[in-house]
């Protein structure tokens, strides 16, 4: 891949030149621009705003790229949630440490990392477990707006506070996270292509490789092929699987998804049968896994029932209303076929990513594909009027100047 081998350059050359001196704003407070969401809605703002130095155990880093993820766009248009403003919006990113608080040893100035929604404390019940990334102290909290540690927001605008969002809050040049939801990552690895895997494609691709755990030689279903369905594809690509199906409602997908492994495509509204048994009878009795990456009930019931008998498995990415519910016959499981969920595709962030950027560097995961668009940071709402017509997969946007 022409964008890995251009970072194929001597170790040295690749590191952040911030790395290689003592950070001239540690321990003061930065003044810098960020996109602020100042209502529901309501397009972003391009503001001054102050980012106070890191805590304890808090990382200040300075943003360099940011992508446009729907957990945004959700959350910004507040519908059906807590409106939580004025608020500082975006979690998936990648940029440099610019400084530490009191008892950070993981991680120090110039280091390459990425902000991630949820984290890996390493010393709860969660973290110690190899069956868990579900972290009891960072684990993601969308209605907290403030800082864990003192219940205090680490942005302000003429002394008023400004909220967090997701503990990242990437629409900003300087942001503050706990350590804990910092991957250190390797220096060579470009920042406008790597920020991508702090949310959408670790859990589309994990949801696969992870929890699907499909053989070589295997047939999976993808049901949605947005950004999260078509990295469970990639990650069908990257298991060795014989067929790849996809299922979404727009045709014009299927040109797209096959850049990513997908062999076919069925629209649903195409055919009288349930598609669970148009898929039953194309594949000799069913698939062995299938990943749901819509949040529909429907699409959530559909992807159980086309899973194989004996060993079929099925795995649940999309997130439903919070009173949503499914029935499906019990015979489904007496049957062996399983049904499973999974949270940022069963990746521990600070231990598994550094080993993402690895497949990438090495040309294994392909994430170029992903980024059809990029935008200035002072374009940033481009990117929120392309998620909402449905234009492209994911933006990114261009943070440091």
């Amino acid at each position: 891949m022409q964008s890995v081998q251009a970072y194929n350059k001597p170790l040295e050359d690749q590191v952040h030149p911030s790395s290689k001196v003592p950070s001239s704003t540690e321990g003061k407070v930065i003044t810098c621009k960020a996109a602020v969401a100042w209502g529901p809605g309501q397009p972003l703002k391009i503001e001054e705003v102050q980012v106070a130095p890191p805590q304890a155990m808090e990382v200040r880093i300075k943003v360099h790229y940011t992508a446009l993820c729907h957990t945004d766009l959700v959350f910004w248009q507040a519908e059906g949630h807590t409106p939580i403003f004025p608020r500082i919006f975006g979690h998936e990113a990648a940029g440099i440490v610019e400084s530490v608080g009191e008892g950070v040893t993981d991680l120090k100035v110039g280091d390459s990392v990425l902000p991630v929604f949820t984290g890996e404390c390493k010393e709860c019940k969660h973290c110690k477990s190899e069956e868990s990334n579900m972290c009891s102290l960072l684990r993601i909290d969308t209605e907290r707006g403030v800082m864990i540690s003192d219940g205090n927001s680490r942005f302000s605008i003429n002394g008023k506070p400004i909220y967090h969002f997701l503990g990242t809050s990437t629409f900003s040049e300087y942001t503050v996270a706990h350590a804990g939801c910092v991957a250190k990552i390797n220096p060579k690895a470009p920042l406008d292509k790597v920020c991508v895997l702090s949310c959408g494609v670790s859990t589309g691709m994990g949801a696969t490789l992870n929890a699907g755990k499909p053989k070589k030689g295997s047939i999976v279903a993808v049901f949605g092929l947005g950004a999260v369905g078509l990295a469970a594809c990639e990650g069908a690509r990257i298991a060795g699987a014989a067929r790849i199906i996809g299922i979404d409602f727009n045709n014009e997908r299927y040109e797209r998804a096959k850049q990513f492994g997908v062999t076919e495509f069925l629209n649903p509204k195409e055919y009288e049968k349930p598609i669970q048994q148009v898929i039953a009878e194309i594949t000799d009795g069913g698939v062995d896994c299938s990943i749901e990456c819509t949040g529909s009930i429907e699409a959530m019931v559909q992807a159980l029932e086309c899973c194989h008998d004996g060993w079929g498995v099925s795995v649940l990415t999309g997130v439903p209303h919070s009173d949503a519910v499914f029935k499906t016959n019990p015979v489904n499981f007496l049957s062996e076929k399983t049904l499973k969920g999974t949270f940022f595709g069963s990746y521990k962030p600070r231990t598994d990513l550094p080993a993402l950027v690895e497949m990438y560097l090495n040309g294994e995961l392909e994430l170029d594909k992903f980024i059809t668009d990029e935008v200035s940071f002072a374009d940033i709402n481009k990117a929120f009027d392309h998620m909402i017509k449905g234009e492209g997969l994911r933006t990114v946007i261009k943070v440091i100047s």
